[in-house]
């Protein structure tokens, strides 16, 4: 299992696209959330504002990351179409990413860790 604090490594642009692409899906989940409790006879709209904003931050992060990859890994343009419209659609992105690093599209995130040789 990884660490919190590679999880949390933005210092490549394949590693950008993971953490946003991962983020992306809970800041949906958060805002449908507050699109739910908007609706309710009384009310509550603070979610959607705070939730709305949240999520459009993290959107925007992971749509600019997504190009950063397109330049950087010379993605053909069904992958950066595929990476965008999970951008859109709610819960997708998490899709993305996982495909993206088996595909090998996300430089060393996609690379095969080496095989360990037994001692003989």
């Amino acid at each position: 299992m990884e660490a919190m604090g590679e999880f949390f490594d933005v210092s490549t642009v394949a590693k950008r696209v993971r953490l946003f692409g991962l983020l992306e899906a809970p800041s949906w989940a958060l805002l449908l959330t507050g699109s739910v409790l908007k609706r309710l006879p009384d009310p509550i709209t603070w979610p959607v504002m705070v939730f709305g904003m949240l999520h459009g931050v993290i959107f925007l992060v992971y749509a600019v990351s997504l190009l950063m990859a397109w330049r950087e890994f010379e993605w053909p343009g069904k992958t950066v179409l595929l990476g965008l419209l999970s951008s859109v659609v709610p819960f997708t992105s998490i899709w993305f990413e996982r495909w993206a690093i088996r595909s090998g599209q996300l430089g060393e995130l996609s690379q095969a860790p080496a095989p360990t040789v037994a001692p003989a």
